[in-house]
């Protein structure tokens, strides 16, 4: 018979290929059981000797380590950018510039003012790097499940969206609590220090749980943190798959199969940068409100973006793409970096299963 729904399929999927002439063929009734059909991850070779099976408990532990290390240790090492953004966003008349930013800190708080908020930093962007790969791989391989695996061919990059949005839910309640911390740390002189000295005393003024008393609290910014973190992560992860599939089909001039470990490695970096640009223009506003939200007392994030406006949002923008660009090849460098340590499975970039070519008369 004639795959109808299938073609249904391809013609309504933005991201699939040209449209092809429908063969009739007559498919042999197939046994998947016990069959794996995942083939959705960053490049890598699979012919090799792996320390653990694919979508096992080992396997989603060690994944969320190398997020752990991928995103606390790069998010610390660009606190003194981080810092001057937040300040360039919360107050623009005083801090006219990137430089002047730079300047204007060390003037009055020294070279130790630039690492201002790097423990909450490196403990929040932690446990949101364990739930952010994590929880990808997770979901990724669950949708895939879901959907089987020509389906999983066909709408792939939705599957990345889906699969990294549903992540970055999870992964932005662990941070909130950090990231309001640091932002008053870095954007309110003589409120905190140190971490230790803001969150007892954010905790004291204001209570965890301040929706039940309407004041602000650790959690007044996870909506906003949403509304930033979300577009965030789903440009972050649809972005970087399906830039490394196009680079190893049109850019890299022998097979991925052939190409050692450090040339692979490579070729994440430079997708992961790709990524990070688009991901700092999609979050940039977003971001913007969440700053001056954890600043403020009694703002809500409607009211900071109505006194923001349209040019007020974008104010730290080239500082966040070098930031964010640099942040995000970086995270997906160290994340592969831990899977090849460690010997995890690295399936390569999607292939067209055998059985949809014969449905869209690819094969003979």
């Amino acid at each position: 018979m004639y795959p109808t729904t299938l073609t249904q399929i391809a013609r309504a999927n933005p991201f699939s290929a040209p449209l092809f002439t429908l063969q009739k063929v007559e498919e042999p009734l197939q046994s998947h059981k016990g069959q794996r059909s995942r083939r959705l991850a960053a490049a890598a070779t699979v012919d090799e000797e792996v320390s653990c099976e694919f979508g096992s408990s080992k396997y989603y532990a060690l994944c969320g380590f190398g997020g752990i290390l991928s995103c606390g240790l790069t998010h610390t090492a660009v606190v003194p950018l981080d810092l001057v953004k937040c300040r360039l966003q919360v107050n623009p008349d005083k801090y006219k510039s990137i430089g002047n930013g730079f300047a204007v800190t060390v003037r009055e708080d020294g070279v130790r003012g630039l690492a201002k908020g790097w423990a909450p930093t490196f403990i929040g962007y932690s446990m949101q790097g364990l739930c952010k790969f994590g929880f990808y791989e997770v979901f990724k391989i669950l949708y895939s499940d879901l959907l089987g695996e020509e389906n999983t061919y066909l709408w792939r990059t939705s599957l990345y969206l889906a699969a990294s949005a549903s992540a970055e839910f999870f992964a932005d309640i662990a941070l909130a609590p950090m990231e309001a911390a640091k932002v008053r740390i870095q954007t309110q002189p003589g409120y905190a220090n140190t971490l230790r000295e803001c969150a007892p005393k954010m905790y004291a003024e204001e209570g965890l749980w301040a929706k039940m008393c309407k004041l602000h609290s650790f959690y007044k910014g996870v909506a906003p943190l949403w509304m930033r973190q979300i577009p965030y992560t789903m440009m972050k992860f649809a972005c970087f798959e399906r830039t490394v599939e196009m680079l190893y089909k049109y850019v890299v001039p022998k097979p991925r199969s052939e190409c050692s470990k450090p040339e692979q490695l490579v070729v994440t970096f430079v997708a992961g940068y790709i990524a990070g640009v688009f991901c700092a223009i999609v979050s940039h506003p977003a971001d913007s409100v969440v700053s001056v939200l954890n600043k403020e007392k009694g703002s809500t994030a409607m009211q900071v973006l109505k006194r923001l406006g349209p040019k007020g949002v974008w104010k730290g923008l080239f500082a966040r793409i070098i930031m964010i660009g640099t942040l995000t090849a970086l995270q997906w460098f160290i994340y592969d970096s831990v899977k090849v340590y460690f010997r995890l499975p690295r399936p390569p970039p999607p292939e067209m299963p055998e059985s949809l070519k014969k449905k869209l008369g690819l094969t003979e």
